[in-house]
């Protein structure tokens, strides 16, 4: 039994059109990067150039599809020496964007990307056809295009278990519901029931560090003689990297004699990642009544740990000193008085330490524990899990004779459990632990959906696709108390601030869960008029038992003028729902303000301070989208040319931050939130602004022998631009320039991928133009950063039909980010601009071994 793509949950869906909450219109597609090929068994076979998302009817010749699809093959996603899905998806698709997220919180354990530069959950995410769960996590340092958004945690998702990863640039909400605003991304996986492939992986970037261990498995079973069962795992350690440099504050405290300070004592990088381990399964079996059972799901954890701001031993606020460094704030840890602030200015490291050695024994400060201040690690566990299970076929007998049917139940968790390690929580003065437990996230989603698809004889060129179904979902967020020091409010708050240092624990009073339920049922029509004219129309209609009704329509349609050469064309409304996390979310995290650290707070759009400061009930953003392209099919080349225009109101995302006064923290405090003393300013999230999002995207490729082998050529190239059309000052002036700016407005690729009997290789030159760099979420820390181009490399030698070597490089020649200057270096303690689309980490090579039987 070679291959069971007809027990698979999704292909089959192409044959039958059962594929859950998947519209019509989009069929056979245009491969973004052609696997290399090979006249001998050594080689692996062509990626499948159809597509399983989007289409309810039979599949069709490449060039067919009305919207643009991506398809990248398991083979091209493993030619790449991070394996983060992350990364391998954005090195190809141009129109897909992922930002590093050093010392952002929560976005350092899960990065969100950016599809057409819309924030990561305007981007649908689907497992075999099936919508992916969300992850726990809200983005609240999320490089201003994703701020306050709460998309799915790709990186779980490992490339070895993938048969194809299908990426479709175009508003499809009126086709799968919430969160298609800026396209989908279907991941198939692997659907073999016999072989399998071990992979083995070192590597470490140029610099020395950032070290990643990788083994990876596939193996597909029989399941009986009329199943399958294909397994993935994958285990990996990743080291942290370190791109900085001495900050000026702390470089000062050396020369005058500090020898606790660490060098550096900020890191700005990548963090350190322990024992990832990721389980994918996929099944399928046929049944005795013509139909098939189906079940796919996976498990995967990880321990993340990523470096945040140093905390100055002289004028950290709410630790060491509350009067910018002038006294060192002392505290009576017994009543016995004599506990006077040691005065500060101007002494050298040796007097300070001698005058606080001078102090009584019941007097106490920080600068005791920490003379040469600290730098917290933020960090956590993040667990995933998931499960779909389902049944498909035709029924055979009664009024729905020749109906296909496909049943389907899905829950998926997201857990974020948050630590924070070589912190105070300073109100419990020398009786402070340094590593807290902080709290969790825990996203649950429930999902059922039943569809149908009915062909029906109606003169046309084919046979009338009519589709329908319905789908119910349940969606909860979860907020679990910190353990009690690090909400703590201690003996010491009228001197010293409360809660873990930098990321206060949840407490007990924002503890609990909020649910959400929702509804929707669609009717999808598609017709082959004539052999040349496709057409189709999707309309949606869902409610939510938050805040009402929505009902949205795509039509597609393409006409062929000849073999060689078509137009294709879509108009669509579609909406996303805020999530209940981002209706319900609060914590407090710590922000880099002109070189300052400021505490800010993220409340509720409910919460009554959030609403004295301009709030209202957040509402689902809704859209409008336009798209229009050209296709081209002759003498070994494939080009399709798309202009698309996105216009999005009542956008969702973080407010600009507000001052606080004393009276509003006393109304917090009276509401119940803690850990809030030395807060300075407050966001919340708001659907405050409109967008005009419009671009082009091209792909090209182009296929001949070459150089006595085979040569594949991919170009894909895309222009984006974002306008903010409407905003006030609740959204201000810095934010609008992060949406319009930070993303390059042009982004191509360019692959020559080159095999031979026994060898292969590649070469990817990537081009990113310009775009805004801004460091730590700063207005006072942007530049106009210049354009970049890196190379990507790889070569394989096929030892014999089991055993490949292969050994590569990303960013080949080790081009630099944008450099901040070196006063601004020395001020943050960094060497580049955090905003890179290129990231900041530089070349990285490695080496890779690969078994398959």
């Amino acid at each position: 039994m070679k291959n069971h793509n007809k027990y698979h949950p999704v292909a089959r869906a192409v044959k039958f059109g059962l594929a859950a909450s998947l519209s019509f219109g989009i069929t056979a597609l245009p491969v973004m990067a052609q696997e290399e090929v090979a006249d001998t068994a050594k080689k692996e076979q062509a990626v499948e150039k159809i597509a399983v998302v989007g289409s309810r009817s039979a599949p069709r010749s490449i060039g067919d599809s009305p919207v643009p699809i991506d398809i990248i093959g398991g083979e091209e996603l493993n030619k790449n020496g991070n394996s983060d899905m992350l990364n391998l998806i954005s090195t190809t698709v141009p129109s897909l964007n992922v930002h590093s997220q050093p010392i952002s919180d929560a976005a350092t354990l899960i990065r969100p990307i950016n599809l057409r530069g819309l924030s990561s959950d305007s981007t649908l995410v689907l497992l075999n056809g099936k919508r992916r769960h969300r992850a726990s996590v809200i983005s609240f340092l999320g490089g201003g295009i994703n701020d306050g958004a709460q998309g799915p945690d790709l990186s779980v998702i490992p490339g070895i278990a993938m048969k194809q990863v299908e990426i479709l640039r175009d508003g499809a909400a009126a086709q799968y519901g919430s969160d298609a605003i800026a396209g989908v991304v279907n991941f198939v996986l692997k659907d073999a029931a016999e072989g399998g492939t071990i992979e083995i992986k070192q590597g470490e970037y140029y610099e020395g560090d950032g070290t990643s261990t990788e083994i990876a498995a596939n193996v597909g079973m029989p399941l009986t003689k009329d199943g399958f069962v294909n397994a993935s795992v994958q285990y990996k350690n990743v080291d942290a990297t370190s791109r900085s440099v001495q900050r000026g504050d702390a470089q000062a405290l050396i020369d005058a004699g500090n020898t606790s300070v660490l060098t550096p004592a900020q890191v700005w990088g990548s963090p350190e990642i322990n024992d990832d381990i990721t389980i994918f399964v996929n099944a399928g079996l046929d049944l005795d009544n013509g139909g098939q059972a189906y079940m796919f799901g996976n498990y995967s954890e990880r321990d993340v740990r990523g470096g945040f701001y140093f905390r100055n031993p002289h004028n950290r606020g709410g630790v060491f000193s509350n009067d910018g460094g002038e006294t060192l704030e002392v505290v009576d840890t017994t009543g016995a008085g004599g506990c006077s602030n040691v005065a500060i200015s101007g002494l050298n490291h040796q007097q300070i330490t001698s005058a606080v050695g001078a102090l009584p024994d019941n007097c106490f400060t920080f600068f005791e524990m920490f003379p040469g201040g600290f730098t917290p690690n933020f960090g956590g566990n993040i667990t995933d899990t998931s499960l779909a299970v389902g049944t498909k076929g035709e029924f055979k007998t009664g009024f729905m004779n020749g109906i296909m049917y496909d049943f389907t139940g899905i829950v998926g968790r997201s857990e974020s459990m948050f630590q924070l390690f070589n912190s105070v929580n300073a109100s419990l003065g020398p009786e402070t632990p340094t590593d807290f437990d902080a709290g969790k996230y825990i996203q649950l989603e429930k999902t059922f959906t039943a569809d149908f698809v009915k062909y029906i004889a109606a003169g046309l060129y084919e046979d009338l696709t009519v589709a329908f179904g319905t789908q119910w979902t349940e969606e909860s967020f979860e907020i679990v108390a910190g353990e009690q020091a690090s909400w703590e409010v201690g003996p010491y708050v009228d001197q010293l601030s409360n809660g873990s240092n930098g990321f206060p624990g949840f407490q007990p009073q924002t503890a609990g869960t909020s649910v959400r339920r929702n509804y929707s049922a669609y009717i999808d029509v598609e017709a082959e008029f004539t052999e040349n004219f496709l057409g189709a129309l999707a309309v949606r209609f869902e409610d939510y038992d938050s805040f009402g009704t929505t009902t949205n329509y795509k039509l597609t349609g393409q006409y062929r003028f000849n073999d060689d050469w078509a137009v294709r064309g879509s108009t669509s409304t579609g909406f996303r729902a805020p999530t209940v996390g981002q209706a319900n979310v609060s914590n407090v995290r710590t922000e880099l303000n002109q070189g300052v650290l400021v505490d800010v707070g993220v409340l509720p759009a409910t919460n009554p301070v959030a609403i004295l400061k301009g709030a209202t009930e957040l509402e689902p953003e809704e859209s409008t989208s336009f798209a229009l392209g050209l296709v081209y099919t002759g003498y070994d080349f494939f080009v399709t040319a798309d202009y698309y225009r996105i216009d999005v109101d009542d956008r969702i995302s973080q407010s600009a931050p507000f001052e606080v006064t004393p009276d509003d923290i006393a109304l917090l405090k009276a509401a119940g939130v803690r850990g809030i003393d030395s807060l300075t300013s407050i966001t919340y999230l708001t659907n405050d602004f409109d967008t005009r999002t419009q671009g082009i995207d091209i792909v090209a490729n182009y296929s001949a022998d070459l150089l006595g082998g085979r040569g594949n050529f991919a170009l894909a190239y895309n222009w984006n631009d974002t306008e903010v059309t409407r905003f006030t000052a609740i959204t201000g002036e810095f934010r609008v320039s992060r949406l319009e700016d930070d993303l390059p407005n042009h982004r191509a690729t360019f692959t020559w991928s080159q095999s031979w009997d026994d060898w292969s290789a590649f070469l990817r030159t990537n081009y990113y133009g310009t775009y805004q760099g801004v460091h730590a979420d700063d207005p006072g820390l942007t530049t106009d950063a210049s354009a970049k181009v890196t190379l990507d490399a790889e070569v394989s030698y096929y030892i014999n039909d089991n055993f490949i070597v292969s050994a590569g490089a990303q960013n080949l020649l080790d081009n630099e980010p944008e450099k901040l200057t070196p006063e601004l270096g020395s001020i943050l303690g960094a060497k580049y601009y955090e905003t890179s689309p290129m990231g900041i980490n530089g070349g990285y090579y490695y080496l890779k071994g690969t078994y398959k039987f």
